[in-house]
């Protein structure tokens, strides 16, 4: 009785060896989906310092805001049932992260603060 418990475990490590290795094969190949390259296109831009050094109320709520727009991802993929529910999560994420971003540059531009650019030539 322990020989065939021991050789049926074996069988089954073996299978979900084999098993295993093709869907993660098969779920690396997944394509990401398009609103998701979008907000991780936008998760590329946040601004990691504040412009021109500058850390006021506006800069702290353009951080403050980052984490909630985070943080609410996060809730609606937990709550997502559908393909679609996915879609507008990674949606909303972006467009959120790029209209802080716009908001604070913005109004530190008024303030006569630039966003630092950098540009290459003759790439």
């Amino acid at each position: 009785m322990k020989q065939t418990t021991t050789i049926r475990a074996a069988l089954a490590v073996a299978a979900l060896g084999v098993t295993g290795g093709v869907t993660a094969t098969a779920m690396a190949a997944l394509p990401m989906m398009y609103e998701e390259s979008l907000a991780h296109q936008e998760e590329g831009r946040i601004i990691k310092s504040p412009i021109g050094g500058i850390e006021n109320s506006h800069w702290f709520n353009y951080r403050a805001n980052i984490n909630e727009s985070r943080k609410e991802l996060v809730s609606d993929m937990r709550h997502a049932s559908d393909t679609e529910d996915r879609r507008d999560a990674w949606d909303e994420y972006a467009h959120e992260l790029n209209h802080e971003r716009a908001g604070y540059v913005k109004y530190m531009a008024k303030r006569g603060y630039r966003m630092p650019q950098v540009y290459f030539e003759g790439m």
